[in-house]
This record gives C-alpha cells, structure tokens and sequence, in this order.
C-alpha cells in the first residue's frame, strides 16, 4: 500500500473499536423513498486485512468521526415526476426504542343461549378453557325440567336381583344371606356420598361400611334376639367416630357440617340396612322379592300417579304370593306393601336433585331395598 493511499475503515464496512457505526440502510422513514441512481461507478478498492492496534482504554482516539452522518436525512427528489401521482402524507420519524400504545378493543361474543347448548351435541357454550361436557343434571336444569329423574329400568332390573338374592339367602341362611347383604351395604355407603355431591369421600365410605360390617358381625354374635341392641350400639358408636373425623378435618366449618351430616346419614343407612340380617327370614323372603316386583312395576313407562297405584299393586300382591310360599299367609300382603312404601320412598331419595348415572348405579339400586329394611324387621317381629 502506498503512502499516498490512505486507509479508509469505513470502505468496506468493517467495525472499527471505539467508533461510532452509521447506518447505511433504510431510515424509519415511512415516506416512499425512491432508489437514488449514482452520477458515477466507482472502482471499489481491493479489500484490506486490518489489524487494530493496542489502544490505551483511557486514551483519546486518534480520529473522531463525524456524527452528521447518523442525522435525519430527508428522502431524495429523484424523478419526482415519476412518482408525483401518488403522494404520500409525510410522517414523523420514530424512535426504535419507542413503544407504540395499541388500543385493543376486544370484539364482543355474542353468548349462546343455554338452551342452544343444552339441545346441540353434548357440548356447553365455549369458553376459554374449553369445551366441557354437560351433565345430565344441567342439561335438565336448562332446559327447565324437574330437578326429579328416575334411575330406570337397568337400575331396577338390578335391584330386582339383589332383592332376590337377599330372599334366597334369608331362605338358605342367615350365612347365605350375609353376602348379597355386604353388597347392598357397600353400595349405600358409596351411593349416599355420591348423592350428597360429595364425591371422593373415601373415609367417610370407609367408615360408613366399616360400621355396616360391625353391625353384621355384632348380629351374628348375639343372635337375633338381640338384633336391636346390636344395631342401636353399633349406630350410636358410630355417630362418635364419624364427629372425631369430621373434628380431624382442616376444611371450612360449613364444609365440615355438611360432611359430618353425610356422613352420619350414610353410617345409619348401612347400618339399619343389617336389619335384613336380623329380621324373621320369611319375612325378609317377602320383603326382598316384594320390593323386587315394586321397582320394576315403578320403572314402566307409565303416568305418574297410574305408576305409584301399580308399584303398590305390585308389592301387595307379590307379598301375597311370598306370603303363602313362606307359610305367612296374607299377612305377607302386609309386609310387601310395607316394603313397597319404603322402596319407593328410597327410590325417590335416589332421584332428587339431579343425580348422575353413578347414584342410579349405587343409591338408586340400594336405597329401595335398605329403606325396606325397618318395616321387614318390625312387621316381622310382629307377624311371627
């Protein structure tokens, strides 16, 4: 390189230390800014290695750049008659660090009405998480129907053969009858929790069937002569341990009520449900096989109140039929219309409020029979 060729750092771009860059871009100009033509090529000089020298960081740098050519440059008047049938409104530069405020307006959503909803496919409206599957208790309550459903022919199919299996185990033993009656115990406990919206409730179902099973072994123990003893006993030691579950919990005091009411609720349902266990075994034949006939009677598709005279019809007159089977005679119409009553006030529990599939597969398949439980025992005390 010759001594009368002097370097020049910003020929081919290259960063140089301590020295300011200029931009030789585009501005943030938003104004149409022609392509300027050069009057003239020029020879672009070979590229040079450069190699910065040691620089005292305290020193004053030996050249000192000219800022002027970071300044604003307005756009060029190149072949303005070019472009001169479309102007642009001038607009003032801004800053690349400087926030822009954006007005977000959200557009409104036009709610779906509920009933659209409840009559589509399944689906709620949507929503920011989603879509969540209604159940069939909003979807009743949408559509404005009795919070009241029935649990159905499947339910009742199914506690038509508990109630017989409780009538042949009465029939075969009190052994025999203690299995299908653990069956139906286990299904109140879980079924009452479930119907009360309190759902796991493990403890509280533990416990409730754990008091079921004691009842049944305390009944087994003492014989039925002492069958109420062992019931009350059971019950009252219960309601204790159900108050010390309930003082062990940390949830709100609301909370803890509303479990300790259910919980207590379902204890004296399994419980009293070991009546079966410590009634007279023919009337626990009748009564098992007249609550059969009364849920299946319940479950035609007939009016509401043809329904309930032929679910009684039907208890009665199954319990005759038991009754002369048994030796109880038409003392045993008695007896199935006493559990006729009292499977079909189960029957009601078990369809308040709306319940899932779940309380008709539980509750509404026990309660018929468990509700039956104090009439078969007293009726058949009192009958034999």
């Amino acid at each position: 390189m010759s001594n009368d060729q002097q370097y020049d750092p910003y020929a081919n771009g290259q960063h140089v230390p301590d020295v300011t860059q200029t931009w030789e871009g585009q501005t943030w100009d938003t104004q149409f800014q022609p392509t300027v033509q050069p009057q003239h090529q020029q020879q672009q000089p070979p590229p040079v290695t450069y190699e910065a020298p040691y620089q005292d960081p305290y020193a004053q740098p030996a050249y000192e750049p000219a800022y002027d050519n970071t300044a604003y440059l307005p756009p060029q008047q190149y072949e303005q008659q070019q472009y001169a049938a479309a102007p642009a409104a001038p607009t003032a530069p801004v800053a690349y660090d400087t926030p822009v405020p954006v007005e977000y307006a959200p557009e409104p959503v036009a709610a779906a009405p509920v009933a659209e909803a409840a009559a589509g496919a399944g689906y709620s409206s949507p929503t920011t998480s989603g879509n969540t599957r209604i159940t069939d208790a909003q979807r009743a309550r949408a559509e404005g129907r009795s919070p009241v459903i029935e649990p159905g022919l499947q339910p009742a199919a199914l506690t038509a053969v508990l109630g017989l299996l409780l009538a042949g185990g009465a029939a075969l033993g009190p052994y025999a009858l203690l299995v299908p009656l653990v069956l139906l115990q286990g299904l109140t406990a879980a079924g009452w929790f479930r119907l009360n919206g309190m759902w796991p409730a493990r403890q509280g179902i533990a416990l409730a069937f754990a008091g079921g099973l004691v009842a049944d072994a305390a009944l087994l123990a003492t014989g039925r002569e002492h069958a109420a003893a062992a019931i009350l006993g059971t019950l009252g030691v219960w309601v204790l341990l159900c108050l010390v579950l309930q003082l062990r919990s940390h949830a709100d005091p609301d909370e803890r009520m509303y479990g300790l009411m259910a919980g207590i609720a379902s204890a004296a349902l399994t419980v009293v449900a070991a009546g079966h266990l410590g009634a007279a075994p023919d009337a626990v034949v009748v009564g098992g096989i007249a609550v059969a006939a009364t849920v299946v009677a319940r479950a035609l598709p007939l009016p509401g109140p043809v329904s309930l005279v032929v679910a009684l019809l039907a208890g009665a007159g199954a319990g005759i039929v038991a009754g002369g089977l048994t030796g109880l005679g038409t003392s045993g119409a008695l007896i199935g219309l006493a559990a006729g009553v009292c499977a079909l006030i189960g029957l009601r529990v078990a369809s308040y409020d709306y319940p899932s599939r779940f309380v008709h597969m539980t509750a509404g398949i026990a309660l018929p029979l468990t509700a039956a439980a104090p009439a078969v025992y007293l009726l058949g005390r009192a009958l034999t």
